[in-house]
């Protein structure tokens, strides 16, 4: 016999499971004293939005669930802002929170809130463990709903008094999902309207990609000669140094991409939903029939359709579908034999032309001088992290992805993301470097989480990009009300001296020409470096200034 709580330890080393990123709490403890001798890795957050993220974009690394562990009422909803980016991230992640006892359900006891109803329209699953003796069938079936089809997060409740209740129960085995394959019509159908377009593209986004299936999409690219482009924040899916790249459709599109795309006559989505910020407001295609012809691959069968009726649809993760085409595929071919090949190397061109020079900034410190020199300077494998803002626009078009989960960003827009998404990066791969860019506004939404950094032994270097001010509604308050500055001010500290705090190296940016060396002095520095760039207000964007 074992306490529940225990059991549930048990059941998460069943999965896999070597880190678990929490805030603690009474309501749980007995599943804290379970990790106590479990082999897994406790990372102690600060706040549960920033332990949420962090599991987050765990989940993201590993393709298995993450896992946050939280306490009742205000930790499970500070907790929310995680399971928001998971779920509109399709990424699989596992929420334990801490719950009243079951005796006092439904009379408002101390912290209670109703986790279905709070969590039913962002989590795929909400559940509560009432009987200990179904926490290993609970358990394993939320790591089938977090990964299967379109992953996302499952929220489990755990009343303290059945964690303390005696069990005489076993963890259940390893949960793997099935991997939904093309059906061999499909392919059939798929290649003929290949070989029937003459202006197609293939946008690639979404989860459940492995980096085989990275290396598959490149192959299956070269094979058609495909202009190839990612969509919004999943640029670490296809090599931006290929010469089928197009370049990434998302804010601040290029132009000559968004005309590209309008144009072709066969779209081919692979593992993308194409939701808001992809589709450009929902403007690229018609809705619900799309004026291109769109063929469109999704693990998630709910996603066929429910936005755009394509012409064919095909139930398949990236991976099985890619190998099934590229099974059926013609094996010599030369690039000029498809009509579209002069196309596809024209959208590379553009997609260069774009992307290489940045404009010059306003200012002492300018993000075009900034992203121009971490293009050049950070190596292939670097694992870049951000949350939201006007600075990450710098990142999305002049800096080129060359590796697999390279990019870490929420496609839900989330402010505060990149430095826990950091921190998780760095202990979960700790031969890569990682730097986060966080705006000044974004970064003080978890800025916190620098002491679970320095506890944890994280290693990254940390860029915050001052403006001080919200520049991203700064740019719209101008647009819509011009010279009715409105609640978009930042009176911010000393970043660098907030980071020695910590006893964090840390260095302050006041011209471009400093950024090179303190870059390099970051490189070389083992644990957390912060690098405070002191930037100027009117550089909005790569095409806007304030004034404008």
């Amino acid at each position: 016999m074992k306490s529940a709580g225990h059991l549930i330890v048990d059941c998460l080393r069943a999965q896999g499971v070597d880190r678990v990123f929490c805030v603690p709490g009474e309501s749980y403890l007995e599943v804290l004293d379970g990790l106590h001798e479990s082999g897994i890795d406790v990372v102690v957050a600060r706040q549960e939005g920033g332990a949420a993220m962090m599991a987050e974009a765990d989940g993201k690394l590993t393709g298995r669930p993450g896992v946050a562990m939280v306490t009742r009422g205000p930790g499970a909803t500070n907790a929310s802002s995680g399971v928001h980016v998971a779920a509109q991230d399709s990424t699989p992640m596992v929420l334990l929170v801490g719950q009243i006892g079951r005796d006092m359900d439904g009379r408002e006891a101390f912290q209670e809130v109703d986790y279905r109803a709070f969590y039913g329209s962002m989590a795929k699953w909400v559940t509560q463990i009432d009987r200990p003796e179904r926490i290993p069938e609970i358990i394993s079936h939320a790591w089938h709903v977090a990964m299967s089809g379109r992953p996302g997060p499952v929220v489990i409740a755990l009343p303290e008094d059945m964690l303390r209740d005696e069990v005489d129960r076993v963890a259940g085995p390893r949960v793997e999902v099935a991997s939904p394959a093309p059906a061999r019509p499909d392919v059939a159908r798929a290649l003929v309207m290949l070989e029937q377009a003459e202006r197609p593209i293939l946008i690639v986004g979404g989860s459940r990609w492995s980096a085989a299936d990275t290396q598959r999409l490149a192959e299956f690219a070269e094979r058609w000669d495909l202009p190839v482009a990612c969509s919004f924040r999943r640029q670490s899916l296809f090599r931006a140094d290929h010469p089928n790249y197009a370049g990434d459709v998302g804010l601040g599109i290029n132009p000559k991409l968004r005309d590209a795309i309008e144009r072709s006559d066969l779209v081919l989505l692979l593992g993308a939903r194409f939701s808001e910020n992809p589709s450009q407001g929902f403007e690229l295609f018609a809705i619900p029939d799309p004026r291109q012809q769109l063929l469109h691959v999704h693990p998630g069968p709910e996603e066929l359709g429910r936005i755009y009726v394509p012409e064919l649809a095909i139930n398949a993760t990236p991976g099985t579908f890619l190998s099934a085409m590229i099974e059926a595929s013609p094996r010599q071919v030369s690039g000029a034999h498809w009509p579209w090949a002069k196309r596809t190397a024209q959208l590379n061109e553009n997609y260069r032309a774009w992307s290489e020079k940045p404009p010059a900034g306003v200012g002492q410190v300018t993000m075009s001088a900034t992203v121009s020199h971490l293009r050049e300077a950070l190596p292939r494998d670097c694992v870049i992290t951000n949350g939201a803002g006007n600075y990450a626009i710098w990142l999305h078009r002049f800096y080129r992805y060359r590796a697999h989960l390279s990019q870490l960003a929420p496609t839900s827009g989330s402010m505060g993301y990149g430095l826990p998404a950091a921190i998780a990066a760095s202990l979960r791969e700790p031969s890569r470097p990682v730097v986060c860019l966080a705006g000044d506004g974004c970064f003080q939404m978890t800025m916190q989480e620098l002491g679970t950094a320095v506890q944890a032994q994280a290693n990254l270097t940390l860029i915050i990009c001052d403006n001080t001010m919200y520049g991203t509604i700064r740019m719209h308050q101008e647009r819509r009300f011009p010279g009715r500055v409105e609640a978009t001010g930042l009176a911010n500290p000393d970043f660098a001296a907030l980071a020695r705090s910590y006893g964090i190296t840390a260095m302050t940016v006041a011209n471009d020409g400093e950024f090179p060396a303190a870059l390099a002095e970051a490189q070389t520095k083992s644990g957390v470096c912060v690098i405070h760039l002191l930037l100027d207000p009117r550089d909005v964007t790569p095409t806007m200034q304030l004034s404008g």
